[in-house]
């Protein structure tokens, strides 16, 4: 129930326009190194709004243990959608598509075209930020959580008290 009441909220919340403040914006850029900043301003609006609260708890949450490395990893762990190019309800539509379908069968449609690629790709976008990330040179933590963000706490290679960290503050 927490995840759609998360997906929800989410839902709304991507429906109102532009991004983080400016002031945001500023502490990103301080934060993010030269690629990895890139990469955040390609994000939409809504998404980069999100990142920044995420970050922001995590940095409450874990102190002087909020590295540049596990903040960034709280900026760019959604960096991924940004391969797919959906606007909100093409998002919905890949959502419940991995519902109804499977998140297999969902996943295996990023080898089609048009729009069903499109919505594959928005459920690979794990796996598509990691990479984009290792390519901009980001810390291995940073590429890792990215990677693993919607996996089981099992199969977190991230410190688990980072991960959990990570986890609770997007889930909130």
């Amino acid at each position: 129930m927490a995840g759609l009441f998360h997906l929800t909220r989410r839902f709304f919340t991507s429906l109102r326009p532009g991004g983080p403040r400016a002031e945001d914006q500023e502490w990103v850029a301080s934060v993010l190194s030269g690629p990895e900043l890139e990469l955040w301003q390609q994000m939409s609006g809504p998404d980069r709004r999100h990142s920044v609260g995420v970050a922001r708890r995590v940095e409450r949450s874990l102190g002087h243990e909020a590295g540049k490395e596990v903040l960034a990893a709280a900026l760019l762990h959604d960096v991924g959608k940004t391969v797919a190019r959906l606007r909100t309800y093409g998002r919905v539509v890949a959502t419940v598509s991995a519902a109804v379908a499977g998140h297999e069968m969902a996943y295996s449609w990023s080898r089609s075209r048009g729009f069903v690629r499109r919505v594959g790709l928005y459920l690979r976008h794990p796996e598509l930020g990691g990479d984009l990330l290792a390519l901009a040179g980001s810390d291995p933590l940073t590429v890792a959580w990215t990677r693993e963000h919607h996996l089981p706490a099992d199969q977190w290679t991230v410190p688990a008290h980072i991960g959990e960290t990570l986890k609770a503050c997007d889930d909130d």
